[in-house]
């Protein structure tokens, strides 16, 4: 939402011109500084990938004035009547209805490079992108053609094709109106701290419970229930050192904890593996 609203509002221009030394004070200079900045209310957003981040931003959109329309093939029928949203049914439809459009879906074999060329072209004469899903769902190379053509208005990206980011190198290094953080959209103290215990939290469940059906963020549960011997073995079994029944107080040493093939999973900041 901070990218959406830093476009809309030059936010980041208007900070560098006054950090650069450049006078901005009359409507003239603060229309050359501010050019492309645009008011919110009635403009429409698209969001695809209605997921429980894309829930969160369309109804913090619509409390600042926009209309949200969004696109998830994989979302069951009645939530857009929950939530007040407009459904569309194709990604065309989504892509020349919105003034701005913004990715909340994750990056599979058939989305990779789901903005490029093709879907750009596809979009309203000077909208707004926003990534802070997966940079693998953008054509960097498109999107650096679009923004110095004018196609697109201004873009911000969390995320990108290449991690860590740097602009000396890739095709966005020349690319106009562009904002770039370095996959952080996630971070604040407080989740910092939540995802640490959280993963906590899960390699307990993996030691003390069934695996996999006790584990809540586990990015790989298929592999898991594959291996059958796993899902149907007693925890006491599997890990008798911490078996109540079986502890004694004269064990000084346990044999080491091994856990094949366990990935944790704490969206939004990523998956954490073994």
């Amino acid at each position: 939402m901070c990218h959406i609203l830093n476009l809309y509002r030059r936010t980041t221009w208007l900070h560098q011109a006054l950090r650069e030394g450049t006078r901005v004070q009359s409507v003239e200079q603060i229309r050359e500084v501010a050019s492309g900045a645009a008011r919110i209310r009635g403009e429409t957003l698209g969001i695809i990938g209605l997921g429980r981040v894309g829930q969160a931003v369309a109804l913090r959109a619509k409390t600042f004035g926009f209309n949200v329309i969004f696109y998830d093939p994989y979302l069951s029928d009645g939530i857009e009547r929950a939530l007040g949203l407009q459904r569309v049914s194709t990604l065309q439809d989504l892509l020349f209805h919105s003034d701005c459009v913004t990715l909340h879906c994750s990056l599979n074999e058939h989305n990779h490079h789901l903005i490029n060329d093709f879907t750009i072209k596809q979009m309203r004469q000077g909208a707004f992108l926003v990534n802070t899903a997966r940079g693998g769902l953008v054509d960097e190379k498109a999107l650096a053609q679009a923004l110095k053509e004018g196609r697109i208005r201004g873009a911000a990206l969390d995320v990108h094709e290449s991690e860590p980011f740097s602009f000396s190198q890739g095709p966005l290094k020349d690319a106009p109106n562009l904002i770039c953080t370095p996959h952080a959209a996630w971070y604040s103290e407080q989740a910092s701290i939540e995802m640490r215990e959280e993963a906590a939290r899960e390699i307990r469940r993996a030691i003390t419970g069934r695996i996999p059906d006790s584990l809540k963020n586990c990015v790989n549960k298929d592999h898991l229930t594959a291996a059958t011997h796993w899902a149907s073995m007693d925890p006491g079994v599997v890990h008798p050192e911490l078996n109540g029944a079986a502890y004694r107080g004269c064990m000084i040493g346990i044999q080491p904890l091994y856990l094949p093939h366990v990935q944790l999973n704490r969206s939004p900041a990523g998956i954490l593996q073994e």
